[in-house]
């Protein structure tokens, strides 16, 4: 199992943030990924990094498919993955209405195909085939939609690898089904592993049983808080307003896919009161419905032997790479300790 970190979207200072990340890398880091909603873009940080490291493995998390045409996701990843000498990871995704509609002014129409759609390009731009190509996106194109001067090209540079590993985001049955069978690794959120199977079970398999052999195993990153100590478990509540505003303020009523993978884990009564106060306002008090056990279950928050033992329910779940965000005084020390026990 590898260990990775996140670098938030709400991180200010990604200068300060790279340098921590490159005394992690030294302590034995495996994976970065860099985190992007409406805020600073998630390509020039990761740029940066593979400047200042050597090892580490950079990723998207998440590029939407919305706001990037096909083609320049698949030359954002081959351009990271030229200047980190093939460290690059691309993690897609559809994202959500509210920042897609809201921030970007694109339609959130067709996820599941678009997401599919990048997929099945970004690989034909990577293998530098000449495209041409007409389903959601028209590469030329045509001129009934407007095209007089486009042609069918490929990719100008030789790459470095002829295909970069594509991490797929996703939560409900259908996306996380497409994404058992394309890509090559799942990026779940709010991930409890010990209800993983009963949330995503049946769509794993499905998808798993069309997945190409040459595709190799299905890699899953997954994790939240990490501290270690007789008081660690305090740490947890670091975890509620995230979960607040996940649950309450991702999407409207009906449309809140956070919220309705709470439901799907039993916390149906929380998920609609937690959605409600936030909606009216009422953020500290949406923080305060969120349930204790959601907290412990999605983290890893507790003395040694116990966050020992949430490593290996991660692991039973089928997680190769533990995302963590670290709760102590000394990171690069718990990274050595966390590298011994995985």
């Amino acid at each position: 199992m590898e260990l990775a970190t996140t670098l938030e979207y709400a991180e200010n200072n990604p200068v300060k943030a790279a340098e921590e990340i490159v005394r992690l890398e030294k302590a034995g880091l495996d994976a970065v990924w860099v985190a992007e909603a409406y805020g600073f873009d998630s390509p020039t940080t990761m740029g940066y990094l593979a400047a200042r490291t050597e090892r580490v493995k950079i990723g998207s998390y998440i590029i939407n498919v919305y706001s990037r045409t096909p083609a320049l996701i698949a030359q954002t990843a081959a351009g990271l993955d030229a200047v980190s000498e093939g460290r690059a990871l691309l993690g897609l995704g559809a994202s959500g209405p509210q920042v897609v509609e809201g921030w970007h002014g694109r339609p959130y129409d067709k996820p599941l195909g678009r997401t599919r759609e990048t997929v099945e390009l970004c690989r034909r731009i990577w293998r530098r085939e000449v495209i041409d190509h007409h389903g959601i996106v028209d590469m030329p194109l045509p001129p009934e939609k407007g095209g007089k001067l486009g042609k069918p090209l490929k990719f100008l540079n030789h790459l470095v690898r002829s295909e970069i590993p594509i991490h797929v985001a996703a939560l409900g049955p259908a996306n996380v089904r497409m994404a058992a069978e394309i890509a090559d690794g799942w990026l779940p959120h709010l991930f409890i592993p010990e209800k993983a199977g009963q949330v995503w079970g049946s769509a794993l398999a499905e998808g798993l049983a069309r997945r190409p052999a040459e595709r190799g195993n299905l890699q899953i990153a997954a994790g939240s808080l990490l501290a270690v100590g007789e008081d660690a478990a305090a740490a947890r509540d670091l975890l509620r307003p995230m979960i607040a505003l996940y649950l309450g303020g991702m999407g409207a009523k009906g449309k809140n896919f956070y919220n309705d993978l709470a439901r799907t884990y039993g916390y149906e009564e929380a998920a609609e009161k937690i959605q409600d106060l936030y909606l009216s306002g009422k953020k500290k008090e949406a923080e305060a419905a969120v349930p204790d056990e959601l907290t412990e279950l999605v983290s890893l928050c507790g003395p040694e032997g116990y966050v020992r033992e949430r490593i290996e329910a991660f692991r039973a779940a089928g997680v190769t790479q533990l995302n963590v965000r670290m709760i102590c005084s000394d990171p690069a020390r718990l990274v050595e300790k966390v590298k011994g026990w995985l």
